[in-house]
């Protein structure tokens, strides 16, 4: 049984600031511990459900958090920038399911610790069918094209609420409550791993009833930005459609090749937006 981990990190428990988050930040060195704890809780969880096989692929900042010597089950190890997949990058159709590990909620939704949607420099709320949609729902689309089901994320309650209506029936283990974008109450961190892992070895146990994302195809990404200059850059890649001042689309049947333009979006504004 084969099992693929996009792992973010603003979902951890305890972190609440972009410092304890990014490479620059003082604080940055404890809190990779914490991630890379909850990383290995999923994986000891999937172990135990039956799981013999990982692909752990770095999901966060520079994509290079984790210390593969620590990381359990021998599980192999996808980090670094530029990939074509982005965080999904390196999942096929030869995996058994998809594990989201301390993600976050969107930039549009109610208050979830350090919230965002791929870049929140650039990008003010992103919905999928006309459902608002965080990294979650959106990275679910490879999983559909792959025909892989996601079948846990872990982070706070918001992150779980807002995945539900792409991966209905996914297991959930909130390890902290946003009481605001910039404040958490967290679980110690013994205790947000014995909930992953347990969480991570019920998801293992339930997919052979399990099944790909319930997103209907073809399917619109609408993308809101936080100016019209990103806007109009939006439209240099091929397939977006203008809505408004600030709002772009893009339609496709194909999921992944749907994700692939939304990811262009994403790395063609970044340069304007930063």
């Amino acid at each position: 049984m084969k099992i693929f981990i996009s792992s973010d990190m603003e979902g951890t428990a305890g972190v609440v600031d972009w410092d304890q988050c990014r490479p620059t930040g003082a604080q940055y060195g404890y809190f990779r511990g914490l991630l890379q704890g909850e990383v290995n809780a999923a994986i000891e969880g999937a172990q135990a459900g039956g799981a013999s096989e990982f692909l752990v692929n770095d999901s966060h900042s520079a994509m290079a958090n984790l210390r593969p010597d620590e990381l359990a089950g021998r599980a192999r190890y996808l980090s670094g920038r530029h990939k074509p997949l982005y965080m999904m990058q390196g999942l096929d159709a030869s995996f058994d399911g998809v594990f989201f590990v301390s993600y976050h909620g969107s930039m549009s939704g109610p208050a979830s610790t350090l919230s965002h949607t791929y870049n929140p420099k650039a990008i003010a709320c992103v919905r999928l069918n006309g459902v608002p949609a965080g990294e979650s729902g959106i990275n679910a689309l490879v999983a559909l094209g792959h025909r892989v089901p996601v079948v846990l994320i872990t982070g706070d309650g918001i992150t779980a609420e807002e995945i539900d209506p792409f991966c209905p029936g996914i297991r959930a283990a909130v390890v902290k409550t946003s009481v605001s974008r910039f404040a958490a109450d967290s679980m110690h961190p013994d205790q947000a791993r014995e909930v992953i892992r347990d969480a991570a070895h019920q998801a293992v146990q339930s997919l052979p009833h399990a099944t790909a994302p319930a997103i209907e195809l073809p399917a619109t990404l609408s993308i809101r930005f936080r100016n019209a200059d990103l806007a109009e850059m939006a439209t240099w890649i091929n397939g977006a459609v203008r809505d408004d001042e600030l709002t772009v689309h893009l339609t496709d049947t194909d999921p992944i090749r749907l994700y692939r333009s939304f990811v262009a979006v994403v790395m063609l504004t970044r340069g304007i937006a930063e």
